[in-house]
């Protein structure tokens, strides 16, 4: 199993839970691609109701729902506010009918139906959004979700299922039999050591990286992706002062586009350009800041927001599949988010396309594929697919209020505030009072990173010991978010965390190795940053 993103993690807990052997490697970081790049939304796709995707939207909408029951602790109700303008692209009757086949696809029962708001409505619910040209809007519900720990559980999930999960080890080459690739020669980017691993069906999950993954295997395959660059940009959100979550469209270019809270702060997104370069080399550049610093100004005029407003700025790519060449006008934005699974001449089986919200879907449908080839060529039988029902690592037993009520409570024994507790359930589940465990044995650690933010310094060893963290920019981007949240991308306190880490048994860094983790810190830090 190759990729350790949202779908390659799923794929092996999956295939783990069915009673197959199962390695996953991944070059980088669980998660360091698109998997921690998104939107952070599990929805149903209102926009794919405009390109008649009612399949996809129905299945998203069962997902949205079944995320919100098995990981309660990563994934909560969000509330949108869809404004209409009078001379819009979208009048009121049209917008109506939609949300009422939203609902509809999720068979009524999504968080709460949608409801109609007049213009008085409209400016009480949100008094800092553009007035002018205001008729009404819909109020309707999805979910947000942190994607990077949401693809973390899966990998957890895989672990205690029985499989391997090793990040930061990379596929170089692929050896073969008369049948095709039959394992995966694998180097350890820590260490730089090569194993090589022998497996029945190798799978390729490496989202944007697919193509490079095939042509490893086959020099000859042909490109399958059309990868588009989805950009977004991270500000106070006292300078929106958005109480929730907006849909809106770009005065630009008409796509669908949000502004969403995120604590104390608000991001805005996406962009979808074709991107033709590495996957690796991705980045915001000054046009796609600026284009949605115009768009969130279009809507929260008084905002009047500049790139000095920018906190922090993430891009990711969409491993979205090249439509037929009978379909090659189509535009970024009306690129089908289907998935497909297929085997290569090589032999390699290959997952791509796709959506965060659908990924449990399209784990289950390429480990079915797996069992197949398995049983059909090596006799190996396996259990059914047990994720529709399965919780994820550490979800709460209990509704969430009751839950939240309870770390709440035992935060507050050791001396946290709400927002810590908040974050700590947030974050950890059921293992927040693990966390809280810790620092009522050492209350140093309950201590916060940054002042302004609720990362505690129990979490550092956490991480390590419990959430195969094994670099510095692991920790601060995808464990925590520091990277995005702090002004300063966490520097300040970036040789503090790693000392922390090199302290931790299996890490080990000396003090040269200590300034190497910041420094390459430092660099991801500016690129992210380096927008112009």
């Amino acid at each position: 199993m190759i990729g350790g993103g949202i779908t390659g993690a799923g794929i092996a807990r999956d295939a783990a839970g069915r009673g197959l052997r199962v390695a996953l490697v991944e070059a980088g970081d669980l998660a360091h691609g698109t998997s921690s790049r998104s939107s952070r939304l599990i929805h149903g796709g209102l926009r794919y109701l405009e390109t008649l995707d009612f399949r996809l939207v129905f299945e998203a909408s069962a997902e949205r729902r079944r995320l919100l029951a098995l990981a309660s602790h990563l994934v909560h109700p969000l509330p949108f506010l869809f404004p209409v303008f009078r001379n819009g692209p979208v009048g009121r009757r049209k917008l109506q009918a939609g949300m009422w086949l939203y609902d509809g696809l999720s068979l009524f029962r999504n968080i709460a139906r949608h409801r109609m708001l007049s213009r008085r409505e409209v400016a009480a619910a949100e008094p800092a959004l553009r007035t002018e040209d205001v008729v009404g809007a819909a109020l309707y519900y999805d979910a947000s979700v942190d994607d990077a720990r949401l693809a973390l559980a899966n990998a957890r999930g895989a672990h205690e299922a029985g499989a391997a999960v090793v990040p930061h080890a990379e596929v170089v080459s692929f050896p073969r039999d008369g049948a095709g690739v039959r394992g995966a020669r694998v180097r350890d980017r820590i260490s730089g050591a090569t194993v090589e691993v022998r497996a029945r069906v190798v799978l390729n999950a490496t989202g944007p990286w697919s193509d490079v993954v095939r042509r490893l295997a086959d020099p000859r395959a042909r490109p399958r992706l059309r990868p588009t660059k989805g950009v977004h940009i991270m500000v106070s959100r006292e300078r929106l002062q958005n109480r929730t979550a907006i849909t809106f469209r770009s005065p630009v270019d008409g796509r669908v586009m949000f502004v969403l809270p995120w604590g104390d702060f608000s991001y805005v997104g996406t962009t979808d350009t074709d991107y033709h370069g590495a996957p690796g080399d991705v980045r915001a550049d000054e046009a796609d800041v600026r284009y949605l610093l115009d768009s969130a100004n279009s809507i929260f005029p008084g905002a009047r927001l500049t790139g000095a407003d920018v906190v922090s700025t993430w891009a990711g790519l969409r491993p979205l599949l090249a439509p037929p060449e009978t379909e090659g006008g189509r535009t970024e934005s009306a690129t089908s988010r289907e998935h497909e699974i297929w085997t290569d001449r090589s032999g390699l089986l290959n997952v791509a396309g796709g959506k965060l919200t659908t990924y449990r879907v399209m784990a289950a449908e390429a480990a079915d594929a797996a069992a197949a080839l398995l049983r059909e060529r090596h006799g190996v039988e396996s259990r059914e697919s047990g994720t529709a029902d399965l919780p994820l690592p550490a979800a709460p037993r209990e509704p969430w209020d009751d839950f939240a009520a309870r770390v709440r409570a035992a935060a507050a024994e050791v001396g946290l505030d709400e927002a810590a507790a908040i974050h700590l359930a947030r974050y950890y589940g059921e293992e927040a009072t693990a966390v809280i465990d810790e620092i009522r044995r050492d209350p140093s650690l309950g201590t916060r990173l940054v002042a302004s933010l609720p990362y505690l310094r129990a979490e550092i060893a956490r991480a390590v010991r419990h959430e195969m963290t094994l670099t510095l920019e692991d920790l601060l981007v995808r464990r925590m978010h520091l990277f995005y949240e702090a002004r300063d991308g966490g520097l300040d306190v970036a040789r503090e965390v790693a000392g922390r880490m090199a302290a931790e048994p299996g890490i080990g860094w000396d003090a040269a190795e200590v300034e190497r983790q910041v420094e390459r810190y430092r660099a991801a830090v500016a690129a992210s940053r380096g927008f112009g």
